[in-house]
């Protein structure tokens, strides 16, 4: 069952469209936050802070190497997101359904 305290920090981390270019980026594969600095034009500070909210929200995991730090994306609170996600698609997607249904004899119906 997924918590929803952790579901409000991963909402919130993807909320941001700085953060969303991060995982994008990170998807492809690990990068320094120098690489991930260098196309967002900000400053590595700021890309510090917005990896701390990915950190905290168990998006992205980061290990010191040598003198930089290497940057992966974590794929269990997206899973987790992707599951409330596919959860609440499948509950629309059955009411909509009955709706068709019910329009369909309706429609036969008014013969």
């Amino acid at each position: 069952m997924v918590q929803q305290a952790d579901l409000d920090r991963t909402f919130a981390a993807l909320a941001d469209p700085t953060r969303r270019t991060m995982l994008e980026r990170l998807g492809r594969g690990s990068a320094t936050v120098s690489e991930l600095a260098e196309p967002l034009g900000i400053s590595l500070t700021g890309v510090k802070k917005h990896l701390h909210v990915l950190e905290e929200a168990g998006l992205v995991s980061t290990e010191k190497v040598g003198r930089s730090r290497h940057c992966r994306l974590g794929t269990e609170r997206l899973d987790d997101a992707m599951a409330w996600i596919g959860f609440y698609q499948r509950l629309w997607e059955r009411r909509l359904d009955g709706l068709d249904t019910w329009f369909t004899l309706q429609k036969g119906t008014d013969r």
